[in-house]
């Protein structure tokens, strides 16, 4: 069975979000436990999805921050890849945080190979360009302040987001349809000779798809989490 998350734990009652909804977090590899705890503090039914039948059983999946290379390996291993691919591409809402962002862009600027030099696969549907790790390695790590748009529900003020990058991806290319919810200003995201004056996107959405290149689950931010629920509704 799927562990779930029992949300009478650390949790305010007042505020029920995702109550009645079922929401998956792909637990193949990278930061699995704390989006099932982001859910459940958000009232969702929180559960982990190794399994096709396990990803058939909910409303709405995030793909974790972690290593895209090895959720891409493990996702064929335990007969996933297609079964994910059918349901994005039906519509099933999805989010992916850092990693979870690379797997869902159609391409990506430097893939990484295989021992045959075959280059990486995504699971696709969000018409972006992603470039891997493009602010720097684990020491270029930081920390920021992110207007993000259409955050706040309809009627209540938009506030800046606490944003952590860790290896982060950003995205190079939009396409057609696809809204750029917030962007880094450059070079004041980092110091690494990767970065130049230009602005690069770090969120994003095409309907169903919401992208992220950080990671509001480390932060304690619920704000990212709540907006894929009211995406999951409808309501966003």
């Amino acid at each position: 069975m799927a562990p779930t998350y029992d949300v009478s734990v650390n949790y305010n009652s007042a505020i029920t979000p995702g109550k009645g909804l079922k929401i998956g977090v792909l637990a193949l590899q990278g930061d699995v436990r704390e989006h099932l705890k982001a859910l459940a503090d958000c009232g969702a039914t929180a559960v982990s999805v190794r399994r096709p039948s396990e990803l058939a059983a909910v409303d709405g999946l995030i793909i974790p921050g972690g290593e895209s290379t090895t959720m891409d390996k493990l996702s064929r291993i335990f007969g996933l890849r297609e079964p994910l691919r059918e349901r994005i591409q039906a519509g099933l809402p999805v989010y992916g945080s850092c990693a979870g962002m690379i797997l869902l862009a159609n391409e990506i600027a430097d893939p990484a190979t295989d021992l045959a030099g075959n280059p990486q696969q995504t699971l696709g549907g969000l018409d972006v360009t992603v470039r891997r790790n493009a602010f720097g390695r684990q020491v270029d790590s930081f920390e920021t302040e992110l207007d993000f748009t259409a955050l706040a529900p309809a009627g209540q003020a938009e506030t800046p987001m606490h944003a952590v990058f860790i290896r982060a991806p950003w995205v190079e290319r939009v396409g057609a349809g696809v809204q750029v919810l917030a962007s880094v200003k450059l070079p004041e995201a980092g110091q690494n000779d990767r970065i130049d004056f230009e602005v690069r996107a770090v969120a994003v959405r095409s309907r169903h798809l919401l992208a992220t290149s950080f990671h509001p689950e480390v932060t304690g931010e619920r704000r990212i989490h709540e907006l894929f629920i009211r995406m999951i509704r409808g309501e966003a």
